[in-house]
């Protein structure tokens, strides 16, 4: 095992004893359950697909995930000045890459979200405007909030209200709701009056029926929640069936039917496979780390002074538990399902690579610093 002095001042040294290592082994440990669930899940599907080989899949993730430990690893070094730059340069780049899917990108199920790289397969560019995004609010919220520059409060207005245009046109409402929620989250840190809250957040609800009356696969979902007689449940039935077979301890690795049967079961539904093979026990491991980080993120806050790093880190918290949230309660029919990734746990290079960027960001702003000057070394 490495040992790193304390009077190490080199920057890996720094980074040691001043990154949140429970935090880091907490989503390392997410990242290891990611390729024990690839192991399990992805062979059947790429075997019902006929892909040219069974283990397509699992040797992708393993480069994906092998690539976001080291993503989350190196931006975690990274000074507080050092992070909002690169949260300015992502934020440009996934925009314009999000706006270049409109005519360029890839139509799967009637939407257009992916971009085609030469020699890279296919992107999510709004996968990385999530944390990016996230960052520059915070910092734009900060400055208008501290310095009275009502010009950077309007700034962050209109970008979101580019980046919701994108979003709509694509058309990604899941990813909307997500960056709109984490959002009004930040502007609810800073300070925001309660009132205008009540009206953002009635404003938002107004938006969600919307929504619902413009997009069928919206209204789909909504009534197959609602009256599972309405239309087919087939994905959620199933999934519900597999966490009852797994029951406690699981059937074993290996031994579960579910992947063999839903399409998605690698990716939006891996967590019905952990139900079925391992059981509620890991299952409730998994939940608890996703929990441990996000209320430790949260708890590290409390003593933090910098308005920025508190609504940079408080947006990129609410994001990462949000979308956990929302792939194991639409696996358990708790809400409408929604195609969303569990962070680190299911299959795709874009969801774990931006997961990735977004938590080193988070682990780099919550570091221990001992003086201001710190923050730009």
């Amino acid at each position: 095992m490495i040992q790193v002095s304390r009077a190490d001042t080199s920057t890996l040294g720094r980074w040691w004893w001043t990154v949140d290592r429970w935090t880091l082994a907490a989503l390392l440990a997410l990242i290891g359950f990611g390729y024990v669930m690839m192991l399990a899940a992805s062979p059947a599907v790429a075997e019902r697909i006929g892909a040219s080989s069974r283990n397509m899949f699992f040797l992708r993730q393993i480069l994906y995930l092998a690539m976001a430990a080291s993503v989350l690893v190196a931006v975690s070094m990274l000074s507080v000045k050092q992070v909002r730059l690169l949260a300015w340069a992502g934020l440009i780049g996934s925009v314009a890459m999000v706006a270049a899917t409109l005519v360029l990108g890839v139509e799967i199920k009637g939407a257009r979200r992916w971009i085609s790289l030469p020699g890279l397969g296919s992107l999510q560019p709004s996968e990385f405007l999530k944390p990016c995004f996230a960052v520059v609010a915070a910092w734009l919220i900060a400055e208008g909030k501290l310095n009275g520059r009502w010009g950077a409060t309007l700034l962050v207005l209109g970008i979101f209200i580019v980046i919701a245009g994108l979003l709509k046109g694509q058309p990604d409402i899941g990813m909307l709701l997500v960056v709109t929620a984490v959002f009004f989250a930040q502007f609810f840190v800073a300070g925001l009056n309660l009132f205008i809250v009540g009206f953002l957040g009635a404003a938002g609800a107004a938006l969600a029926g919307v929504a619902y009356m413009i997009f069928p696969h919206v209204q789909s979902r909504v009534h197959r929640f609602l009256d599972p007689a309405a239309g087919d449940n087939y994905q959620v039935t199933v999934a519900l069936e597999a966490f009852g077979h797994g029951g406690l301890l699981g059937r074993g690795p290996g031994e579960g039917r579910v992947k063999n049967l839903l399409p998605d079961a690698h990716a939006d539904f891996v967590f019905a496979v952990a139900g079925e093979e391992f059981g509620l026990v890991v299952c409730l491991l998994i939940l608890g780390l996703f929990a441990f980080v996000v209320v430790r993120g949260l708890i590290r806050l409390l003593g933090e002074m910098d308005l920025f790093v508190v609504l940079a880190s408080a947006g990129l918290l609410t994001q990462f538990g949000l979308q956990a949230f929302v792939n194991m309660a639409s696996s358990l029919h708790l809400i409408p399902t929604k195609g969303m990734t569990l962070p680190f746990v299911s299959y795709g290079g874009s969801s774990v690579l931006a997961i990735a960027l977004g938590m080193g960001m988070l682990l780099a702003l919550t570091r221990k610093r001992l003086s201001r000057a710190e923050e730009d070394r």
